[in-house]
């Protein structure tokens, strides 16, 4: 694997999970959460992002053939997730957490927003995952893999800093901008959610499509 494929391996991640278009959604779920909270929100979805796509890169489709389960059935699990969380945003219970006194089931939370849904489906999701596989069904070799293993380890530390940047947003608009963000964010992902369903659907069942 040259320079340029790799160079297209990393802006296709950048692409498919598009880390800055993130930001109001990283915002809305950790409104309820300290800065510092939510600097350690941050790290543990980068982190989990770094993870779970080096995992697919090594045996993401071995994987997916071992329990039968095919990218547009992965697809639909994870527009359902979302759609899950998008009905929480709307209803405004993300910040319940913050009046739970017990701090080992606070942590536990933070780190359920962090996982699911920042890390998976939402960065992690079928696009990414499907892509990863893609590439390295392509490129076995031992080379292209750790290229893209780099790539990847490269997109988190950049997905991170970006990530950083969402305390400047929080002092910009003020809880009350959040609260709204929160709600309209949560139409949004509902309608990503039933959109990526959709399009599950759709490939699972052609049918649907004509």
């Amino acid at each position: 694997m040259d320079f340029y494929l790799l160079l297209q391996f990393f802006l296709g991640l950048v692409a498919i999970i598009n880390p800055i278009g993130l930001l109001p959604v990283f915002v809305s779920l950790t409104s309820h959460q300290t800065e510092q909270e939510r600097l350690a929100t941050a790290r543990v979805a980068n982190l989990s992002v770094v993870i779970i796509l080096l995992v697919t890169l090594v045996a993401g489709q071995m994987i997916l053939n071992l329990f039968s389960i095919s990218i547009p059935a992965f697809r639909i699990a994870g527009g359902v997730l979302i759609t899950f969380i998008a009905m929480s945003m709307l209803q405004g219970k993300l910040g319940e957490v913050k009046h739970n006194k017990e701090e080992g089931r606070e942590a536990a939370a933070m780190e359920s927003v962090a996982v699911v849904p920042l890390a998976l489906p939402l960065m992690a999701g079928p696009g990414a995952i499907s892509s990863v596989i893609v590439f390295a069904s392509q490129h076995r070799d031992l080379q292209s893999m750790l290229g893209m293993g780099a790539c990847i380890v490269i997109f988190g530390l950049v997905s991170w800093v970006v990530f950083r940047t969402a305390p400047v947003i929080f002092k910009v608009l003020g809880q009350t901008g959040i609260n709204v963000i929160t709600r309209i964010m949560g139409l949004l992902m509902m309608s990503i959610g039933i959109e990526v369903i959709a399009a599950g659907m759709k490939t699972l069942f052609p049918a649907l499509g004509q």
